[in-house]
């Protein structure tokens, strides 16, 4: 029997992808263990709990989002730094890359839709 993957265009989400037009380029970003590592670092959390209750709040400033972004897009495959993702824009401005940093946060810790069954 094969096994069907959640994917949109090359992403799989069940591997915690997210694919992304950034700047004009179709990107893959995905929050890998390393990529969850260095993003423990940044945020001076203390493990993965810490990490993913500092994000829940959905109160992020635009260099958490940088730092998430860049973290995921590094976790992807791209070799782009903190300051190329700062310079970077998606369609719906600010608004977008809200949007995208919450579909990367729930692709990785999940959320609370994903785990209810109707």
């Amino acid at each position: 029997m094969a096994r069907h993957n959640v994917t949109t265009g090359r992403a799989n989400r069940h591997r915690g992808e997210v694919e992304a037009v950034i700047s004009g380029e179709r990107r893959i970003l995905c929050l890998t263990l390393g990529s969850l590592a260095e993003l423990e670092t940044a945020f001076a959390a203390d493990n993965l709990m810490e990490l993913a209750a500092r994000f829940s709040t959905g109160r992020l400033k635009a260099e958490d989002m940088i730092r998430i972004l860049s973290a995921g897009l590094r976790g992807g495959g791209n070799l782009v730094s903190d300051e190329d993702v700062a310079d970077m824009s998606v369609d719906g401005g600010i608004a977008g890359l809200a949007r995208l940093t919450g579909e990367l946060l729930a692709a990785t810790f999940g959320s609370a839709e994903e785990g209810s069954n109707p």
